[in-house]
């Protein structure tokens, strides 16, 4: 950014027992982002993160909810800025490209992504499964929003005011990331990519995730997101299903009562023509959530817009 620039920033700092790492992310990110305000919001550390972030001069902050979704939440309600810049305190994502973060969402981007995926991520991690689940995860949500995002799950991110304002954050944990991209792009949100060197953690820190439960949370929010977002594909696609298997049972009745002149599978008729009309009603539940779906969208854009003109005045 240049020096004389009005541009407020604001680095968010979310934090849970990295006292290893986190003095050298705010002094890493106070070089990159010297006018930036950094703020680290304690999620009950046991250890001195707290202590040593507030040494190092960063805005120390507790959040008692546990979870990272409750400390975006809280970030997000209680700071202003022009610009937001999320990074973990585990010191795995480069304080030195937050200033080009900074530019794209002054130019008009509502989010900006760091993509570790694209460079370094595959060499850097050494947990197998997490790089299973982030291809899943891509994979799934690319297909049914036909997008093209490279990185879904990143915790290192840049916003505009409007973007986080109005935001709902629901996810109380790491599932938290999907939930934003998801919600990006349901609304059509201006995003940008940019590749990133991603680096593991360095020795003595521990990730505080859980591969098997945090993955099982990632895959409910995709598809509760899905059903709420994309209600005709979901409710017509399972009505869809149960139509076609009742069609069928029905047709297998129909050929028997044709060569024997009699209807032996009553409970079977009886079952198939539930399935139908099961079918029908979750089609049309399909359609009337869609059309909710699609106000809500057009509220979003109505509140965005508001936001967005309040900001310049």
């Amino acid at each position: 950014m240049p020096e004389n620039s009005n541009v407020s920033v604001a680095v968010l700092l979310p934090c849970y027992n990295e006292e290893v790492t986190i003095g050298k992310v705010v002094r890493d990110f106070k070089i990159a982002l010297p006018q930036a305000d950094i703020y680290v919001y304690d999620n009950n550390s046991s250890d001195r993160t707290a202590e040593i972030a507030a040494a190092e001069g960063a805005i120390v902050r507790k959040e008692p909810r546990q979870g990272k979704g409750n400390v975006i939440r809280a970030m997000f309600e209680d700071i202003d800025a022009d610009v937001y810049v999320m990074a973990d305190g585990d010191d795995t994502y480069p304080a030195d490209a937050a200033p080009a973060m900074v530019e794209k969402i002054a130019e008009g981007y509502d989010m900006v992504i760091g993509d570790r995926l694209s460079s370094t991520y595959f060499q850097e991690n050494k947990r197998p499964f997490h790089n299973f689940g982030n291809r899943l995860v891509r994979g799934s949500i690319n297909g049914l929003f036909h997008a093209n995002v490279t990185d879904i799950m990143t915790g290192y991110r840049a916003f505009s005011f409007t973007f986080v304002k109005t935001y709902p954050v629901l996810s109380r944990g790491f599932e938290v990331e999907t939930e934003m991209t998801i919600h990006s792009l349901n609304n059509n949100l201006r995003l940008f990519e940019m590749p990133i060197q991603y680096r593991d953690r360095p020795a003595g820190s521990v990730s505080k995730l859980d591969t098997v439960g945090d993955g099982i949370k990632v895959m409910g929010t995709i598809f509760r997101m899905i059903r709420e977002y994309k209600p005709l594909p979901f409710f017509g696609g399972i009505g869809c299903v149960l139509g076609v298997l009742g069609v069928v049972l029905c047709g297998t009745v129909t050929v028997d009562f044709w060569n024997t002149g009699m209807v032996a599978r009553f409970p079977t008729l009886i079952g198939a023509v539930m399935l139908v009309i099961a079918g029908l009603l979750l089609f049309v539940t399909g359609v009337v959530l869609d059309v909710m779906a699609k106000n809500d969208r057009k509220a979003f854009i109505v509140e965005s817009n508001s936001f967005a003109m309040l900001r310049r005045r």
